[in-house]
């Protein structure tokens, strides 16, 4: 799932906003992506098919994975065949909690389903360290990994990463942000593009639901600077408000129901306080906006905090997320935000250890794994890589409680305090 607050990463060069996520046998996502061949699927990285100890695992597809976690039983027989470890290397742990809350607890539970022992796969963090992911990646490897699953830090460390596991014959996944340089990498994630439009689409009916008039509007994009998932988000949101896939976009930008785009500014590294004083200075300089788009949960809280400095009220002037934080839950729930994002950290994890599962034991992932392909965009060298991509979900009062809440993402006591009792009851949750 996700928008890291991320610092330090390496510059992305301005073609990303080209990049293209392809859905096989579907549609494309957006305006910049374009259709696989018909029939055609991602050449795999191992180059073998499907068969002998898969089993009843070659049933095993993006949709069969649940919060039970009972599709990787399946894959025991995979295991049992398959050889060497699998290093998990996590990025940092002050971006976000999620590597310490989620990431690292589902991959230890998606192992042991899938019936790994504890000296088969290993769990690290680099701590937000360029050099201590390329030295885990390598740790790991002289250890006798055959499969890495890593979340670069950086488009530079995911590159040398994939450089020297492709020079030791080893499987890469790349989990939640696609780089480009090896030849035997998959990538697993959320569809990025879609996620976008769930933003935009939340926007669209929230503007209407909160009878804001001729939208004056302001867009708070993520890092595009330093992350490509940035870029993705932004080319779907500004595909359903302005029917215009590039990004940023210029001032002054309009769309058929007469919406004026007042500004719409990079956020870099991701830096909420960042985020704060750029809307700060635009609120200031354009007192007409009355409505923002925001890429994460983290910049719309930063919005709303501006926003109620200025003694503006709830569902007043919409903003928008991602990641389903509790900030975000309960700004939703306070009538200061649309709704956010949902990308559920139990499914990216089972999804990335079954395509694991599969590489370790020479197999390649069937068909209902790989959905999609990702293209590096125009002037940056590297392959198409076969993909994974999983759904996200639109969270607001209605269906709060059947998805955060339900999994567990969200405490509800927490959040209920929060917010307030009655507000919990008004959307059927209970504390």
């Amino acid at each position: 799932m996700r928008v890291r607050n991320t610092v330090g990463r390496a510059r992305i060069v301005g073609a990303l906003a080209s990049m293209s996520v392809v859905a096989l046998g579907m549609a494309a996502c957006g305006n910049t992506n374009t259709p696989a061949s018909s029939g055609s699927t991602p050449s795999s990285p191992m180059g073998s098919s499907t068969g002998g100890s898969a089993g009843a695992a070659s049933g095993v597809s993006v949709s069969s994975f649940d919060l039970a976690f009972s599709a990787m039983s399946q894959l025991k027989s995979l295991t049992t065949a398959g050889k060497g470890m699998v290093g998990v290397i996590l990025p940092d742990t002050t971006s976000s909690t999620r590597y310490v809350d989620f990431d690292a607890p589902f991959f230890k539970k998606a192992f042991e389903a899938a019936g790994y022992d504890s000296s088969q796969y290993k769990i690290d963090n680099a701590q937000g360290v360029d050099a201590t992911e390329v030295a885990l990646a390598q740790a790991d490897i002289a250890k006798g990994a055959s499969v890495l699953i890593f979340d670069p830090l950086n488009s530079t460390v995911g590159s040398q990463v994939q450089s020297y596991a492709a020079s030791h014959g080893v499987a890469l996944i790349s989990y939640d942000r696609a780089t480009f340089a090896g030849s035997k990498t998959y990538y697993v994630s959320f569809d990025n593009v879609k996620v976008g439009k769930l933003i935009g689409q939340g926007f669209v009916s929230c503007v209407d639901a909160w009878g804001v008039k001729s939208p004056k509007v302001f867009e708070l994009d993520g890092g595009q600077d330093t992350d490509p998932n940035a870029v993705s988000f932004a080319q779907g949101y500004n595909s359903v408000i302005w029917d215009k896939s590039t990004t940023p976009l210029p001032a002054g930008t309009t769309n058929g129901k007469g919406w004026v785009l007042v500004g719409d500014k990079i956020t870099p590294n991701w830096v909420n306080a960042t985020g704060a004083t750029i809307f700060t200075q635009q609120f200031t300089a354009h007192p007409e906006i009355n409505a923002t788009v925001e890429a994460n949960d983290g910049l719309a809280n930063a919005v709303v905090t501006v926003l109620k400095s200025k003694g503006v009220g709830p569902k007043k002037v919409p903003t928008t997320g991602q990641d389903a934080t509790i900030q975000g839950m309960e700004n939703v729930l306070q009538g200061y935000q649309c709704g956010s994002v949902y990308k559920p950290i139990y499914l990216e994890t089972q999804d990335a250890v079954a395509i694991a599962t599969f590489l370790r034991a020479g197999q390649a992932p069937p068909k209902g794994l790989i959905n999609a392909v990702t293209n590096p965009p125009p002037g940056v060298s590297g392959a198409p890589q076969p993909a994974s991509l999983l759904t996200p979900t639109w969270v607001v009062g209605s269906n709060m409680n059947d998805t955060v809440i339900r999994d567990k993402f969200i405490v509800a006591a927490a959040l209920c305090k929060a917010v307030g009792a009655s507000a919990c009851s008004a959307v059927g949750i209970t504390p």
